[in-house]
């Protein structure tokens, strides 16, 4: 397998920012790490090895991008703008910086995938929502897609309400935006199990929406046994990279 430890210097975030790069071939796949997880994480725990027939037959390449959410979402002793406008910097650096570095690294000017577990859900979900253009396929494990779990109440801060797709998207009625939602493969996943309550709430609102606004999503609901735990995610990304056209 083609393995590459890679980084750039992100103006966005004023530092030098790591990702590593899974494959040879095949569309990129952008991988947000879990809560306080590193761009090492990914393959740490299992997943690289999970998918690995996927990267080795060149149908897909993964990039694990490192994280600023201890300093966003995860930074309580801010107040719920400031860890917004934290994220909305990290979202500059991903769309405006790493984005162009994967492509020239690759040459792939498609539209690429993303994916998470967890935090890496979330994230995975919400720049898919902001940049379909960007993202054409997404697959997200096991998130919590409400800002309020992160930030409480938010009382209309428009910078946390941009970031929380579980209020957004019921407002969402741009054409753009719907036509390429509608063309996306896109599968949100939850298991039934331990440590996954959290998360159950804004999963069937989600649903919810994209049912009403007629955007043809998988929102997979995998058993009680199933936790919020690597074991699973090992189990379900797969499954579902051999759903989706590659």
């Amino acid at each position: 397998m083609h393995i590459e430890n890679l980084s750039h210097w992100s103006g966005h975030l004023n530092r030098e920012m790591y990702l590593n790069r899974y494959g040879h071939a095949g569309i990129p796949v952008v991988v947000f790490a879990s809560s306080g997880g590193s761009h090492n994480e990914y393959y740490d725990f299992g997943m690289i090895d999970a998918c690995a027939s996927f990267i080795e037959e060149g149908r897909v390449q993964f990039f694990t991008l490192s994280s600023v959410d201890s300093e966003s979402w995860l930074a309580t002793w801010k107040n719920g703008h400031d860890q917004a406008e934290m994220h909305r910097a990290y979202e500059r650096y991903v769309i405006e910086e790493a984005i162009p570095f994967i492509k020239h690294k690759t040459g792939w000017f498609d539209g690429m995938m993303t994916t998470g577990c967890s935090m890496g859900a979330y994230h995975a979900l919400n720049f898919f929502l902001q940049h379909p253009d960007v993202f054409t396929k997404v697959i997200a494990l096991s998130g919590v897609y409400d800002a309020r779990f992160f930030v409480g109440d938010y009382y209309n801060d428009d910078a946390i309400y941009q970031n929380s797709p579980v209020d957004y998207i019921w407002n969402q009625n741009d054409g753009w935006f719907i036509d390429r939602y509608r063309q996306a493969e896109i599968v949100v996943c939850t298991g039934l199990g331990a440590w996954e309550q959290d998360g159950l709430p804004s999963f069937y609102k989600l649903k919810e929406a994209f049912d009403q606004k007629q955007i043809p999503a998988w929102f997979a609901e995998w058993g009680h046994d199933v936790a919020h735990d690597w074991e699973w995610w090992r189990k379900q990304m797969p499954y579902f990279l051999g759903h989706l056209y590659l």
